[in-house]
């Protein structure tokens, strides 16, 4: 069974691809500095005195940045090598297997975020809507 009729949808598979991967990028970043949702990492952005601090500021802003859209591509890619040194600092070094050491999700949105910044915003974005010339 071939499911090549998902291939008309691909454009917009990107945009919610994009606006899932923000969303859910984003929540680390708020729960650090807003301390929602609650959690273990609630607050703990605000002091601005440690790794884990500076990686949720980036979390808030390019979490944001890429749910809507707008600078996408640097946005992602800033945030694809935030998780890439999340990984190898805080994970890899407990562990050499991630999912041992919990750093499954960092390598995932590693490469979600590579991928964010090669293939850009979709047709649902701030960013498409910028290039978008044509008078309405």
């Amino acid at each position: 069974m071939q499911f090549t009729w998902l291939s008309r949808y691909e454009p917009q598979l990107l945009s919610i691809f994009r606006i899932v991967v923000g969303l859910l990028f984003l929540q680390h970043g708020t729960q650090k500095f807003l301390s929602f949702p609650p959690g273990e990492y609630a607050g703990m952005g605000l002091a601005m005195d440690n790794p884990a601090a500076i990686a949720g500021l980036i979390e808030l802003v390019c979490g944001l940045l890429v749910t809507i859209g707008l600078f996408t591509r640097p946005a992602a890619f800033l945030a694809s090598g935030t998780m890439a040194a999340a990984y190898w600092m805080a994970h890899a070094p407990q562990n050499p297997f991630p999912i041992n050491n919990g750093g499954d999700a960092a390598i995932l949105y590693c490469f979600a975020f590579l991928y964010l910044a090669a293939a850009g915003a979709g047709p649902w974005s701030v960013d498409n809507r910028l290039e978008d010339k044509t008078p309405r």
